[in-house]
């Protein structure tokens, strides 16, 4: 059965950007190494070429390997077009969102649009199969949380601080406890984490 792990990168403070949607310097350390992240050359010309330092790709490629599907809200979506429905990580894509999927939007592919998160969770599962389903951290991974439907929180540390922004956990207004941090990996200007959800 999928895992379900709601992740993005964070700044010290628990903001994924600023009221602007500006993620800073967040994804500064994608590039600040020397090994790809993304082999597939057919991939890489749909998404940045990301270059990673030996310890962070150490961490980071295994746990792209193993998403087999991506949730994103619709704020996303709209933000990145839905990654022209070829996200970074995973075959598949899913959408939360109460507004249709766009007229026209890429009318081959295969990314289904849901008003419900559980629903989208529940079918995100079928295709990752015995895979990771990744939740993106925001407003849809909070209400994940919030609903008992994520695993594991997994948050890539970066050394800034925002003041304010968008939260990483969204609209989250009540006490979840997460247990002692499982992955723990210092890279360069970013620390990898990873906390199981306590049940």
């Amino acid at each position: 059965m999928a895992t379900v792990i709601m992740h993005a990168v964070v700044s010290v403070d628990g903001f994924i950007a600023d009221q602007r949607d500006d993620p800073g310097p967040l994804f500064d350390w994608y590039f600040n190494g020397d090994v790809p992240l993304v082999a597939d050359a057919e991939l890489e010309r749909d998404h940045p070429p990301f270059r990673l330092t030996r310890r962070s790709h150490a961490y980071v490629g295994p746990f792209w390997d193993s998403i087999g599907a991506t949730i994103q809200g619709r704020h996303l979506f709209d933000l990145t077009n839905g990654w022209e429905a070829k996200p970074p990580a995973g075959e598949h894509l899913l959408v939360v969102s109460h507004r249709p999927k766009p007229d026209g939007w890429h009318p081959e592919a295969d990314v289904p649009f849901f008003d419900d998160i559980a629903a989208a969770v529940a079918e995100a599962k079928l295709r990752a199969g015995d895979r990771v389903v990744a939740v993106c951290a925001g407003a849809v991974g909070g209400q994940a949380l919030a609903l008992g439907l994520v695993d594991e929180v997994a948050m890539d540390v970066v050394p800034v601080v925002f003041g304010s922004g968008k939260k990483y956990f969204g609209p989250v207004d009540t006490r979840h406890l997460l247990e002692d941090p499982d992955v723990v990996v210092q890279g360069d200007r970013v620390l990898h984490l990873r906390y199981r959800v306590r049940r």
